[in-house]
């Protein structure tokens, strides 16, 4: 009898703590054969801590080159690829076996590299050569280096192939290369410090954040010429699209909001304020939630896009930054990249009007210094584990 009481009493705990969530969470029915790992690049420990989404548990700690920054996935070969700024190459990850294969050497302090979408090739702009180094991924080579404007920050792939655009900030200039030729095709003017890139799935227009001019500049990626300046709030540092292509965000870091863009007509539809320095954001696949990492005020803004309004603040970690969501899209992994861990929030719809708010934080897991960014990985193996 007291043995029933006494569950009677725990089992109504366990479950107001979320204990049935984690138990679902744990017990995933995608097979013994699929992974799901994020990869952090840590800027001050020279690693990449690997967390198994699964159980979101820390499995490894890689020591890569000095000072990673960029990290991207492969889309078609179980891959990831870490950009060291500080040693000037790039680690190649095997996924299956979450070690470090292969190390390729560019030019002078790179930070971010993309992957093409057929996953043969990657480009990585050398910030302090002025210059692209491209790579065969298959033989993990150096195939060509190609000269850019001054400072390139990024380059990043069209969707179809065709295109790779790069930022160069010190002399507020696009370079596009045409990755059939391996040559630079154009360079257009456009404002003061471009930063990110985002790139419309039908690979007609390229837009460019300019924190130094509080613009996005349209460019059309058929003709090569620049379509308009657009007028957003100030220090516009990143941009997220979404996935249908419709709007754009830009995060306005010095203004605290955001700028929401019509891509078709490019026009500035509203600036809306969302918290302090709002630095990054990701948005669902449904196209229904925007998530902004407040850098200055160390929460998450869950942004309403049919709505049109922020519907909840969510605390994290110190100065959260870079984000990311798992395949599902049931939790938001955010890098805290002043506390040096990752948070993850988990979304789930309430069934009873008693039960906890859609948004809750699962777990905080400690990665290394300096975290800087994040990509998510999800495969079967190919080949038997280690």
């Amino acid at each position: 009898m007291r043995k029933f009481l006494l569950l009677a009493v725990v089992l109504p705990l366990l479950a107001a703590a979320g204990w049935y969530y984690f138990h679902e969470r744990t017990l995933p029915p995608y097979g013994p054969l699929y992974r799901e790992y994020a990869y952090v690049t840590n800027g001050k420990s020279n690693t990449v801590s690997v967390i198994d989404l699964l159980t979101f548990r820390p499995v490894r700690t890689l020591p890569v080159g000095v000072e990673p920054t960029g990290i991207d996935a492969n889309p078609k070969k179980n891959e990831i690829y870490v950009v060291n700024t500080g040693s000037s190459n790039v680690s190649v990850i095997d996924a299956e076996q979450n070690k470090v294969v292969a190390t390729i050497g560019v030019h002078g302090r790179p930070y971010f590299i993309d992957v093409s979408p057929d996953g043969r090739r990657a480009y990585v702009a050398n910030s302090g050569s002025a210059n692209v180094s491209v790579l065969d991924l298959d033989h993990r080579t150096v195939v060509a280096t190609l000269r850019v404007g001054g400072n390139p920050g990024l380059a990043r792939f069209s969707p179809d192939g065709t295109t790779v655009v790069v930022a160069n900030r010190a002399d507020s200039t696009v370079s596009l290369i045409d990755t059939a030729r391996l040559a630079v095709r154009a360079a257009i003017s456009v404002c003061i410090n471009p930063e990110d890139i985002a790139i419309l799935p039908d690979s007609s227009k390229a837009f460019i954040s300019c924190s130094g001019s509080g613009q996005v500049a349209s460019i059309d990626l058929k003709t090569d010429k620049l379509l308009a300046l657009l007028d957003t709030g100030k220090s516009p540092v990143s941009l997220a699209l979404k996935p249908d292509g419709g709007e754009l965000v830009a995060f306005n870091f010095d203004a605290g909001s955001i700028s929401i863009i019509e891509t078709t007509p490019n026009e500035v539809l509203g600036s809306y304020v969302v918290g302090s320095q709002p630095t990054r954001g990701v948005i669902s696949l449904d196209n229904s939630r925007l998530y902004i990492s407040n850098f200055g005020s160390n929460n998450i803004a869950v942004y309403d896009i049919d709505l049109g309004k922020v519907i909840a603040y969510l605390p994290v970690g110190t100065h959260p930054d870079a984000l990311a969501l798992s395949q599902n899209q049931n939790y938001l992994l955010v890098l805290d990249s002043g506390s040096g861990d990752l948070a993850v929030i988990q979304k789930r719809i309430p069934k009873k009007k008693f039960e906890p708010s859609e948004y809750s934080l699962l777990t905080i897991i400690p990665v290394g210094m300096q975290p800087n960014q994040i990509v998510v990985k999800s495969f079967r193996l190919t080949k038997p584990a280690p």
